[in-house]
């Protein structure tokens, strides 16, 4: 299958959290959004915001770095929340049950890279990387976003979403 790649600029919290309220109605059950970048990149703010989006009534959404996993009811289905940044080992992950959620749930995975083989195939890949403010402090709040892909289901949905 081939590779897809887009990318968009955001340009602050508030457009980061306006690009996850777009993408939350093309999610659905099975969906795994793989989010990567430094601490401090985004993943977070835009998971709440994402996740606030999907649900029917908004509830807080704190980040699950002690908890590893957090779960929240959707409109359509489960909703998973996981920062894999303190796994030691992926055996914790299919024991917390996050393997199985990806084939029903909406699963936002913060620090993929610790997933290794377990990783779904057909993920989306959101890379935030942060723009250097050091010569540009207005730049302190900017991010470029950074989309992957390989399953095709992805092509259409994102249709719209980055400028093409």
């Amino acid at each position: 299958m081939p590779d897809h790649h887009a990318a968009l600029p955001l340009d602050s919290p508030d457009a980061t959290c306006a690009f996850a309220q777009a993408l939350a109605p093309r999610v659905q059950p099975g969906d795994t959004l793989l989010l990567s970048g430094g601490v401090g990149a985004g993943k977070t703010h835009f998971a709440r915001c994402l996740i606030q989006a999907l649900q029917t009534t908004p509830e807080d959404v704190p980040s699950p770095t002690f908890t590893l996993v957090q779960t929240y009811p959707g409109k359509t289905g489960e909703i998973w929340h996981a920062d894999l940044y303190r796994v030691g080992d992926v055996l914790e992950l299919v024991e917390l049950g996050l393997t199985d959620a990806f084939t029903d749930a909406i699963c936002l995975v913060e620090w993929p890279d610790r997933l290794g083989d377990l990783t779904p195939a057909d993920a989306l890949s959101l890379t935030f990387e942060t723009v250097d403010a050091s010569t540009d402090r207005a730049a302190e709040d900017r991010r470029l976003l950074h989309a992957d892909w390989q399953n095709e289901k992805w092509t259409q949905r994102l249709k719209g979403l980055f400028h093409d």
